[in-house]
């Protein structure tokens, strides 16, 4: 199996300021993610003035319209951006959300498309992705089966290589909406790469979905969990993104190195050690009648008869005299 590819999302973290964005990179970069991602928004071009607020949350936004607006960056300042990702070796990812930040994106060179949820029904935005030969990451958080099915079959057409990641549209996600029963039901049901997009806020559904086959992980990332944002409290810290980047390359370590449990001979030493020999709990004489209660298994193994054969002893008499915690072997008993 190849390495799991680890995104981390910075979204609408910066807040609109390239400054802070910059300082995500920096931080991210000594975190072992793979690829840091954004979301490009052009407001002119995804939205109007009739797009309500999903949370209000904003002190300074009037409209969602607004928001955007102040989220945007210029195609200059983007290319700064990638310019920067490619620096520190963190590959960049943008979600695009209008036809114009696709040919923005394809300017700066992207490697690969991530679909937000809201936009898998957004065959118009699909169809200019598809067509550029680009690998699609589709996230699955507002979609049933059948929408699913649509498009993934409207993209197949185009010979698009896809992903697909179970998501949960819900900021942060408790442990009982996650789904990870959804990522097996996907990869069945499609044969696709599948993933988990999270936001639960914890980095447990990650490593879960990791050991059930995940080969992709994305989850938003932040630097105070307390930051003004809509997505601050369904996010990772910068400690807590490095946590999981160690955690998911100790279970991809232990899923590709198999272990053959038909064969202990490495334990062969262990075992002499820690197996146990029987003996008796108290003195006895010859003729006696050995029971259960009056045997004992102490370590280490070879010095009597195997704990494991205590049966064979019970019941049968003793040729000679043994002390408190003598080891009991075949030639002391009667056959």
């Amino acid at each position: 199996m190849d390495n799991v590819f680890i995104i981390a999302e910075i979204g609408q973290a910066h807040e609109g300021s390239l400054g802070i964005l910059h300082s995500y990179i920096d931080a991210l970069a000594d975190t072992g993610v793979d690829a840091i991602k954004f979301q490009t928004h052009i407001a002119e071009a995804e939205s109007s003035q009739y797009e309500p607020f999903r949370v209000k949350f904003s002190y300074e936004d009037n409209t969602r319209y607004d928001y955007w607006k102040r989220m945007e960056f210029t195609l200059e300042q983007w290319k700064e951006i990638k310019f920067h990702c490619d620096k520190v070796g963190l590959e960049f990812i943008s979600s695009p959300f209008s036809n114009m930040a696709v040919d923005w994106l394809e300017e700066l060179d992207v490697k690969k498309y991530k679909i937000g949820s809201g936009e898998v029904s957004n065959f118009l935005m699909l169809e200019k992705i598809a067509k550029t030969g680009k690998d699609i990451i589709l996230s699955s958080g507002m979609s049933n089966f059948l929408e699913l099915d649509e498009t993934i079959n409207f993209l197949k057409q185009f010979k698009s290589k896809i992903s697909i990641l179970q998501c949960t549209t819900k900021y942060p996600t408790n442990a009982e909406d996650i789904g990870l029963n959804v990522l097996l039901e996907l990869k069945e049901r499609y044969g696709l790469p599948i993933g988990l997009s999270d936001h639960s806020s914890t980095i447990y559904p990650a490593l879960s979905a990791v050991s059930l086959g995940a080969s992709i992980l994305e989850f938003h990332v932040v630097f105070d969990k307390k930051m003004f944002g809509p997505d601050s409290k369904s996010s990772l810290t910068i400690d807590e993104t490095k946590q999981l980047v160690e955690g998911v390359r100790f279970i991809e370590k232990a899923l590709k190195n198999r272990v053959d449990k038909s064969d202990n001979s490495n334990f062969k030493e262990l075992k002499s050690i820690f197996e146990k020999s029987l003996s008796v709990n108290r003195d006895m004489k010859a003729g006696e009648v050995v029971s259960f209660d009056d045997l004992e298994a102490k370590k280490p193994f070879g010095y009597g008869i195997s704990s494991k054969d205590y049966q064979v002893v019970i019941g049968k008499k003793l040729k000679k005299d043994l002390c408190k915690w003598d080891f009991l072997n075949k030639e002391d008993i009667c056959e």
